[in-house]
């Protein structure tokens, strides 16, 4: 422990007494929770919707790709988000690239708050998360590849 006394502690500098914290950090730690988790649910929650974002941000590419009335709605949803109509050729724009970041988060704290819902007295098995985690994110990898989608642009226009 600290060679010094709680009150000795408030009389410190901020600094000081926050590093004086940071020093006990580990042994928190090692002494585990005196109330752990019983459910899983709320934890799978949290990652199957990011997982399920990525999903989303790739789906909605491809949308945006093929249908160009879609990209405008899209780009105009993004238009919130600074850089994203930039006329300035030096530091170029994100383009629609904005409206794409915009759906995927409000699809990820959807589908979270939805999920969190739904699984907050439940227990969801480690097999299930760990299914789901590796389709979402696979899928959207894979929907990535030039290869398979030739209609997907290599270079932003």
């Amino acid at each position: 422990m600290s060679q010094h006394s709680s009150q000795d502690l408030s009389t410190q500098p901020l600094y000081s007494q926050f590093w004086t914290q940071l020093k006990q950090f580990p042994k928190g730690l090692a002494s585990g929770s005196k109330s752990p988790p019983t459910l899983s649910g709320p934890a799978a929650a949290a990652l199957l919707s990011a997982a399920f974002s990525c999903f989303l941000l790739m789906v909605n590419q491809h949308l945006t790709s093929i249908y160009k009335v879609w990209n405008k709605i899209v780009w105009d949803l993004g238009g919130w988000i600074p850089g994203s109509r930039n006329p300035d050729p030096i530091y170029g724009e994100i383009g629609s690239y904005s409206g794409k970041e915009t759906v995927m988060l409000v699809g990820w704290l959807l589908s979270w708050f939805i999920l969190a819902q739904l699984w907050q007295n439940r227990q969801v098995q480690a097999k299930t998360l760990i299914f789901w985690l590796f389709t979402f994110i696979a899928a959207a990898t894979i929907m990535n590849w030039h290869p398979i989608f030739p209609y997907l642009p290599l270079m932003p226009k």
